[in-house]
């Protein structure tokens, strides 16, 4: 009995929880609201970059920030002309110095690039951007708030029941660590590659360097997957995807760059 009430619990939340995306029109299922998702980021925010900075792990290179906070505060205009109401984000973005191969940006614009990704593939300025871009795309395009939705439903019926009545929002902050860890759907990260690549065209940065940059991170897989391409699509079937792009983002680029 208590599995059926709890089966229909989630359909009947599913079906109130069905909503459009402002970007990309897509029905999206979202258990939690983006006032909600943002709240929870901030403080997964605040405990990830308080945790590496007691382990020394914030990177103090002045010119690294500041080359990283230039590429992004370019891209935050073009976000602002994407999605308005990002525009009121409180946007943030660190450099966090890891090995890993991976960056992040959750929802209300909180941002992470790690240093393993920009020196083991000696990233240039303009994939840099197309990284940044596809990250800040999966913000806008509401995907934070889709995992989000996957951990509350992972974490079971009874916590979606008090997120669906609007009360017991304590739940949100374990919620916020594990989207944070996990993957984006194959659609998620098309999405995020379509959206991303023209985010950081209009910012200026060569489309074509997407290209580059999804080489390099296929030559980099070699033992298997960093975690930047969990769930991704194949890298050749990306590539494709996104040669196909260039030529539509290429006007774009010539019109925004410096």
């Amino acid at each position: 009995m208590k599995r059926k009430l709890l089966l229909t619990a989630l359909l009947a939340a599913s079906l109130v929880a069905c909503q459009a995306n402002p970007v990309s029109g897509r029905k999206q299922l979202v258990l939690v609201s983006e006032e909600q998702a943002q709240a929870s980021s901030a403080q997964a925010y605040t405990q990830t970059l308080s945790e590496a900075q007691k382990k020394g792990k914030l990177s103090t290179d002045a010119a690294l920030n500041a080359r990283v906070k230039r590429i992004t505060d370019r891209l935050i205009v073009q976000a602002g002309n994407m999605y308005a109401p990002s525009r009121e984000w409180k946007w943030s973005v660190a450099v966090i110095d890891e090995p890993t191969l991976n960056a992040w940006c959750m929802p209300g614009g909180k941002m992470a690039i790690y240093t393993g990704i920009i020196e083991k593939l000696k990233l240039t300025d303009d994939e840099i951007g197309q990284i940044m871009g596809h990250e800040i795309a999966h913000a806008l395009l509401g995907h934070g708030r889709e995992r989000m939705s996957r951990a509350i439903a992972m974490q079971g019926g009874m916590t979606l029941g008090s997120i669906v009545a609007g009360r017991d929002l304590s739940i949100l902050a374990p919620v916020a660590d594990i989207a944070l860890t996990l993957p984006n759907s194959r659609e998620n990260e098309s999405e995020a590659d379509r959206y991303g690549i023209e985010l950081a065209a209009r910012a200026g940065y060569d489309p074509r360097a997407a290209v580059k940059l999804w080489e390099k991170m296929g030559a980099a897989s070699g033992d298997g997957p960093p975690v930047f391409l969990s769930t991704h699509p194949s890298p050749t079937n990306r590539i494709q995807a996104l040669n196909a792009l260039v030529p539509k983002m290429m006007p774009l680029y010539e019109k925004a760059r410096p």
